[in-house]
Order: structure tokens, then sequence, then C-alpha cells
């Protein structure tokens, strides 16, 4: 099974973050432009928490508020779950399962160096299945 490094060096360690002084709103348009599903929070330099958009449907749609005038801490979630590299492809889903969440931000050490969606992990196991049949397939046409 991958290790969740080798998951990020053929996915890009790109990863978008917003201050959590900023407004909601700046968080969900760039979550569109970039065509994402979350964005790191951050405070300065640290990791303050993550937000999503099943964050901003249940905290700020579902109770009224509006998005410009939401503070992303405000509606973040600040408990973050997070990874390292050399954890499996099979740990971190089991992660994401228990804990109802689909994304999981990769630390090394104190600095973060990537995200992880559950796409990308469901793209990493079709592609290992997808050379083991091969190489099955191979094996078997001698």
């Amino acid at each position: 099974m991958k290790r969740i490094k080798q998951v990020l060096n053929t996915k890009g360690a790109d990863v978008y973050s917003i201050d959590m002084n900023e407004c909601v709103f700046d968080a969900i348009k760039l979550m569109a432009e970039k065509e994402i599903g979350a964005l790191v929070v951050t405070d300065g330099e640290k990791l303050a928490g993550i937000i999503s958009e099943r964050d901003y449907t249940r905290k700020v749609i579902l109770k009224g508020r509006t998005s410009q005038q939401t503070r992303v801490e405000e509606i973040m979630t600040s408990d973050v779950i997070t990874v390292h590299p050399k954890q499996t492809i099979k740990e971190c889903m089991s992660l994401m399962t228990q804990h109802r969440i689909r994304h999981l931000p990769v630390i090394e050490g104190e600095r973060l160096i990537g995200m992880l969606s559950i796409g990308d992990l469901v793209k990493a196991i079709i592609a290992e299945q997808q050379f083991t049949i091969e190489q099955l397939q191979s094996y078997i046409r001698g």
C-alpha cells in the first residue's frame, strides 16, 4: 500500500489557505477559483483550522448568516485531524471514515506539506489496483 508521501509526489503539494480573520465569502470564492472543497485556515504561519464547503452550508446558509459578514474563524473546524507523509492510504481512509471528514492536511514536523481529499486517495487506490491487474494479466499471458 502506498504511503502519503507517494500520493503527494503524484498529486502535487499545493496547499491553499486563508487567514482566520478573513470573511467566509473570500474563502468560498477561493475554493471556487481553485475547484477545491476545503482550505487550510491559518493564524499567521500557524495552522488554526480547516474550512470546507460543508462548514459553509451548515454554519452559514442553514443558520441564515451572510458570508460577507461572517469570519472564517467563526465557522472553521479548529480540531483538525492531520496525517504525516509516512502513513498509508489505508490509514488515511480509515481516519476519514471514522471522523466523517473529506480532507486531511499533511504535516511533516511542524510544517504543512500538503492536503489530501478523499478523491485523491480513491484515485491512488484505483491506480494501484490497475497496476496490479496489469501485472497479473502480463503474468497470465506469459
